[in-house]
């Protein structure tokens, strides 16, 4: 079945989730992506010297290409949704990770200008150009429109660790960054933690207290009352 382009997520939450997940995964300091201290001054002529500014403000709706332009063409995009899919597939009450809008997610991380993030345009976009190429050469369609089972034969093939300057070590550096990228974003989600058991700070039915054995041995039988 070939997937369609899925709509994009809003830009707002696709930031916010961008940034959460690069502060959780490097659990950087706050300066770290893109701190007041880092911010372009004006130069002469009221020209900001080099830099990438401040955050974006999360409490507003961002227009597409304000603050930065995003790198996905449509095609891209298609392709990164697919690839999304056959990393983490929908899965009984669970949707796929394209539902979720995860080739946005990952969209917005290779288009931000944080060094931790903007590292990884230059594979990703690569390594789209080189599965798209190679579902080609092997399918004679793009990876897209390739059957579910050429792309999951494809993926199962590059997710294995390819020995460098082999025909595979690209494609195989790629996927298995990709595969992170994915993994990261969709686990960061309301669905994917769901998917995972976590529940997270919720009330309890009911709480009795401590045990009353360890209260009299701390000796505060007299203190504690519930």
């Amino acid at each position: 079945m070939t997937p369609e382009l899925p709509p994009r997520i809003d830009r707002r939450l696709a930031i916010k989730w961008m940034l959460a997940a690069g502060a959780g995964a490097l659990m950087v300091d706050r300066l770290s992506l893109g701190a007041s201290a880092t911010a372009p001054s004006a130069g002469a002529g009221g020209v900001p010297e080099p830099g990438y500014g401040r955050d974006p403000e999360l409490v507003k709706p961002h227009r597409p290409g304000e603050y930065w332009p995003l790198t996905f063409t449509d095609a891209e995009r298609r392709e990164a949704a697919a690839l999304c899919d056959v990393v983490i597939p929908a899965e009984g009450d669970c949707p796929g990770a394209s539902a979720l809008g995860v080739q946005d997610f990952i969209d917005e991380w290779i288009s931000s200008p944080y060094p931790m993030t903007a590292a990884d345009r230059k594979p990703i976009m690569e390594g789209l150009s080189w599965l798209e190429a190679e579902s080609r050469r092997r399918f004679g369609s793009g990876f897209a429109d390739a059957t579910k089972a050429q792309r999951l034969a494809l993926c199962e093939e590059v997710s294995r660790e390819a020995a460098e300057g082999s025909e595979l070590a690209l494609g195989s550096r790629f996927f298995r960054r990709f595969r992170n990228l994915a993994m990261g974003g969709f686990y960061t989600t309301p669905a994917g933690m769901k998917d995972l058991g976590y529940v997270g700070n919720v009330p309890l039915a009911r709480f009795d207290g401590p045990p009353a054995e360890l209260v009299a041995k701390l000796g505060l039988a007299d203190e504690v009352r519930w």
